[in-house]
């Protein structure tokens, strides 16, 4: 079985809550028209998603589904 270590998986996490965070920024700015408030749920977002995924992402790196040897 390959295992993905916890840093590869950290990694991928930063990279892909800035990327999100960039998109949930121009949306929250588009609805509001406040970019102070796309801002501020844009920093809220972070803080919650980052957590969710690296879970995630731990947890799928459990489920040998799909993975190569």
């Amino acid at each position: 079985m390959i295992d993905e270590k916890i840093s590869r998986s950290l990694a991928k996490t930063i990279t892909w809550r800035i990327t999100a965070s960039i998109d949930t920024f121009i949306i929250a700015w588009v609805i509001t028209g406040s970019w102070q408030l796309g801002g501020s749920i844009a920093i809220i977002e972070v803080l919650t998603k980052i957590i969710f995924y690296y879970v995630h992402e731990r947890v799928w790196n459990k489920i040998n589904w799909g993975k190569r040897r």
